[in-house]
């Protein structure tokens, strides 16, 4: 029985039949995976290397949080007023019953702070920022920037990703935690405009089931999500191939991937950080 074929046009044997061409694909889908393992391990591994050497330039540190924190600021202002609001009209539509009125300021606090901010947050970069990275690295990647910096004996992790990298984990917590805030104080408003409970019933439903725990579990989120977008966007635009066709494909695979990790990672805090 023959098990390949020879192709005429580059001289390769071809595997036939469902099972070998299932065990290729398996195979093709594991050496990606391996190869995009390696990759992301690598940046880690020299992100922290010239960090703990003081290699880093201080002031393109301070450039990338300008641009990742401050100037993200306005949409992360947007984004938490209307969560709060959106939460707290919702939840005084469920609670219009016997349930206490109070109790809608436990449930805004409790969703925003634990996840509507963090998360919401680390969406809205993605789009922002996350994108951005790939695709100024792609184009990079493509016109043979980053080849020159290699010519150069620059290393582009050192110059390029560890500084975008560096200021996520800064910037992120940051903007959740002003996330969060807002998120509050405008379901507080909402609520009162809209059921009529007023500031200090909510501030005593919010305060019935706090738990000091909460905040530093939001901010945790926000330090893993502001570490691993910019390390998808960085690798992902980095490996960039085929002129500005391929810079598409990259900003829009990393876009997803990006989504993928923070639900992911969202999805694994509660058994990790709540029971």
């Amino acid at each position: 029985m023959q098990a390949t074929t020879g192709d005429a046009a580059n001289g390769e044997a071809q595997p036939q039949g469902p099972f070998m061409r299932w065990a290729a694909r398996v195979g093709r889908s594991a050496d990606g995976v391996a190869h995009h393992a390696y990759g992301l391990g690598m940046i880690v591994w020299r992100t922290l290397y010239y960090l703990f050497t003081g290699r880093i330039s201080l002031r393109d540190v301070i450039n990338q949080i300008y641009w990742v924190g401050v100037q993200s600021v306005p949409i992360v202002l947007v984004t938490s007023t209307l969560s709060g609001v959106v939460t707290s009209q919702q939840g005084g539509y469920q609670f219009s019953g016997s349930v206490p009125l109070y109790v809608l300021g436990s449930v805004v606090s409790q969703s925003v702070i634990l996840e509507l901010g963090p998360v919401l947050t680390a969406v809205v970069l993605i789009g922002r920022v996350g994108a951005r990275i790939t695709a100024e690295l792609g184009t990079m990647q493509v016109s043979e920037q980053i080849d020159a910096l290699h010519s150069l004996g620059r290393d582009p992790i050192r110059t390029l990703v560890a500084p975008r990298i560096i200021a996520g984990i800064i910037s992120v917590p940051l903007l959740v935690g002003i996330a969060d805030c807002i998120g509050m104080l405008s379901g507080m408003l909402s609520a009162q405009l809209t059921v009529g409970l007023g500031y200090r019933s909510f501030l005593y439903g919010a305060g019935l089931f706090w738990h000091s725990w909460d905040m530093l579990y939001s901010l945790s989120k926000a330090t893993v999500f502001g570490f691993v977008i910019p390390l998808l966007a960085a690798h992902m635009g980095l490996n960039t191939r085929g002129g500005a066709e391929g810079v598409g494909r990259s900003t829009t695979s990393a876009v997803v991937a990006m989504t993928l990790a923070v639900l992911i990672l969202d999805a694994m805090f509660p058994p990790l950080m709540l029971q």
